[in-house]
């Protein structure tokens, strides 16, 4: 792609030319009518001024005399220093009444009639030189004018101006064109002072630009790329966390597991390689499911990009997530209850959030709950918000232990979690605009709540 100035001059010296043609040919043709209007109207006034000197009260005689004059002095109309070379393209002629020519030039043309029509036309004569030419009647004095002038006069005029004034434009053109050049180089000297500051800065770098002065025109281009580099920033420091967090989690299973496949390999008894084998598995699933919590952390962090949220029934999305966690449930010796109506909870939420929240606070519910404990699952409707609760009925928490609880890698009492449920709950609850609450139940255990805004 062409550079924004070549762009930008081709166009204006386009445009600027195609003016230029379009203003040229309005005034070829603007001078061409012009000069034809004068020189007609002199033809005209030639002839008048001719026919007023023939009209002078003269006898026959004298008149004679005038006439031998008029063509003396006519026919020394030859180019001489005191003259001009246009006068031999100049032509009087008079007939009188009877068809005899009383005045001419030698360079007028012959006609073997006097013209008939008077005004003015275009006649050529035998030597196909075309001439302009002016009639006039006198019928009181029997007289016919004819009033001449050769064709090539105008167009020798016309050739004079167009060359006196199309050679100034051209030349004034390329003069204008250069200087429009140097122009726009001066005016785009701040995008080129922006892109030689880019160009210069370290690959590494994110500082945000701070070019002073900078034009209006650029002072957005400006915050948006600040604004990008300030993303990509962000971008880095949650890829800098996430291996930070995976790196600092995942030291200690992988030093356990080493022990265990250790002991695998230096158990003795069947009894003990299957005790060891059985510690490697458990040690594998936590790993697993280390890795699988990590990466819904880095999923759901408020500034990566999360899907769109969609208009979902509530109820039925839990009734959901609730189904495929009964199994897991059974088989941990649990019963799970679920309290809500039958009505839809329409909120404005992603269900594959409120899936993943869900099956958090259940499975940390699991984790503290008792042997054929029961967990509760509730969703109610109230203050403009949808109420998502989880009740187990596990020993609780610690007042002072409830904030350190949202956490990351904060465990409390449970050597198998990884210390991410709550804040990935967390994290979930701050994307959709409401909140996580935990309270203390007053016989036992422990009420988490998820609350999820309503909007119409």
């Amino acid at each position: 792609m062409t550079s924004i100035r070549r762009r930008t001059l081709t166009l204006i010296i386009g445009l600027m030319l195609f003016g230029l043609a379009v203003l040229s040919v309005f005034n070829l043709h603007d001078s061409n009518h012009e000069i034809a209007e004068i020189y007609d109207a002199q033809l005209a006034q030639n002839a008048r001024l001719l026919q007023g000197v023939m009209r002078m009260p003269l006898a026959e005689r004298e008149q004679t005399d005038l006439y031998r004059a008029f063509n003396a002095a006519l026919a020394e109309a030859v180019p001489r220093g005191d003259g001009h070379p246009y006068e031999r393209k100049l032509a009087f002629q008079v007939w009188n009444s009877k068809g005899e020519v009383l005045v001419h030039t030698a360079s007028a043309p012959s006609f073997t009639a006097p013209p008939s029509a008077p005004g003015f036309s275009d006649v050529a004569d035998l030597k196909e030189q075309h001439w302009r030419a002016f009639v006039l009647e006198d019928q009181q004095n029997g007289l016919r004018i004819w009033v001449g002038e050769r064709g090539d006069v105008r167009a020798d005029l016309v050739d004079r101006i167009v060359r006196h004034t199309l050679w100034p434009n051209v030349i004034g053109s390329l003069v204008l064109a250069a200087m429009i050049w140097l122009a726009i180089g001066w005016g785009l000297k701040p995008l080129a002072n922006m892109a030689a500051t880019l160009r210069a800065r370290d690959s590494g770098s994110f500082e945000p630009l701070r070019l002073t002065p900078l034009p209006s025109e650029l002072e957005p281009m400006q915050a948006a790329l600040n604004r990008m580099l300030a993303q990509l920033q962000e971008v880095l420091g949650r890829e800098r966390r996430f291996i930070a967090d995976a790196a600092h989690e995942m030291r200690t299973p992988l030093a356990v597991l080493r022990v265990h496949a250790q002991n695998l390999l230096e158990a003795g008894t069947e009894q003990e390689r299957r005790e060891s084998l059985a510690f490697l598995i458990a040690g594998v699933d936590r790993t697993s499911r280390l890795v699988n919590q990590l990466l819904t952390m880095a999923r759901l962090d408020p500034k990566a990009n999360a899907p769109a949220l969609q208009r979902i029934d509530l109820n039925e999305t839990v009734r959901n997530t609730l189904v495929q966690l009964t199994p897991w449930l059974l088989s941990k010796h649990l019963e799970l209850a679920f309290d809500a109506d039958d009505r839809p909870f329409r909120v404005r939420a992603d269900a594959a959030a409120i899936d993943i929240a869900l099956s958090n606070l259940i499975t940390n519910a699991a984790n503290f709950s008792p042997e054929n404990g029961v967990i509760t699952v509730g969703l109610a409707r109230f203050d403009g918000f949808c109420h998502l609760s989880v009740e187990d009925q596990g020993p609780g928490i610690d007042e002072a232990d409830r904030e350190r609880l949202f956490e990351r890698f904060y465990s409390r009492g449970n050597a198998q979690g990884a210390g991410l449920g709550l804040t990935i709950v967390n994290a979930i609850a701050t994307r959709l605009g409401g909140r996580i609450e935990l309270a203390n139940l007053p016989d036992r255990g422990l009420r988490a709540t998820l609350s999820i805004p309503v909007r119409e």
